[in-house]
């Protein structure tokens, strides 16, 4: 297996590292069949492979063994967001399209417990390599092999990948930046998740400037900082990238 190191790129607050912690909870108390768990949003920019990977490593400091597979094979950011590296690196498109084996694409990173796979090379056919039977067999497979696989994809917004990917996972997180996407956009997403027979475990709200914690209510001893908002049942934290995963079975 190979190894990378992964930079820290942002300086989260007190306020923020326990939301990220209260994510991780929410997300274990969720069952324990819930392991593999794919990660969108309604459109680009929403914040969703920072929450993605700040969740994983979360994962993996409470002691859990987890692989985060970056698969949003059309704008990924993580190589050059949280890496340093100048090379070229091989990952899910190489590995779906059968030009590398998993330990090309494998990395070990430099938290305990966490590995990764990135998206690689941007392919001219993202939903067929994503719905593939290789695809399928490869989740099923390695989800016997980590305690939580972290799945970023693209936003369901935009593509429909993530749907693709939802229909092997056992769960869906959906991100949504405050003020920048409607109700109504945001429950046609959920609904297309829906539609893949997907359980969505809830979404996180992020984004949310502090100054508006009034208009956002309270949630139990983080008092401003956690919120409900106009979403209804799905959770929500104050401040920038902030998260919460609240039950979403209440239409």
């Amino acid at each position: 297996m190979k190894k990378i190191e992964l930079v820290e790129r942002e300086k989260f607050n007190y306020h923020t590292r326990e939301a990220f912690k209260a994510l991780r909870t929410n997300l274990l108390f969720s069952g324990s069949d819930v392991k593999t768990v794919v990660i969108t949003s309604c459109l680009n920019n929403e914040g969703k492979s920072t929450i993605s990977l700040e969740l994983s490593k979360s994962l993996a400091a409470a002691g859990k063994k987890v692989l985060m597979i970056d698969a949003d094979l059309r704008k990924s950011v993580l190589v050059t967001r949280y890496t340093e590296s100048t090379k070229s690196i091989r990952g899910l498109s190489e590995y779906l399209s059968s030009q590398a084996n998993i330990d090309d694409v494998l990395y070990e990173t430099n938290t305990d417990g966490l590995h990764i796979i990135f998206a690689g090379a941007v392919p001219p056919n993202p939903v067929e390599l994503l719905g593939s039977k290789k695809f399928e067999d490869f989740i099923r497979q390695i989800r016997e092999l980590y305690d939580y696989v972290i799945v970023d994809a693209s936003p369901l917004g935009l593509v429909i990948d993530a749907s693709v990917i939802s229909a092997v996972c056992d769960g869906a997180v959906l991100i949504v930046a405050a003020n920048e996407i409607s109700y109504k956009f945001a429950l046609e997403v959920k609904e297309q998740l829906e539609r893949a027979n997907c359980k969505i475990l809830g979404a996180v709200l992020n984004r949310v400037p502090m100054n508006q914690g009034a208009a956002y209510g309270k949630y139990g001893k983080y008092g401003k900082y956690g919120k409900y908002a106009k979403y209804g049942t799905y959770g929500s934290y104050g401040q920038e990238a902030e998260a919460d995963v609240s039950e979403s079975d209440k239409k």
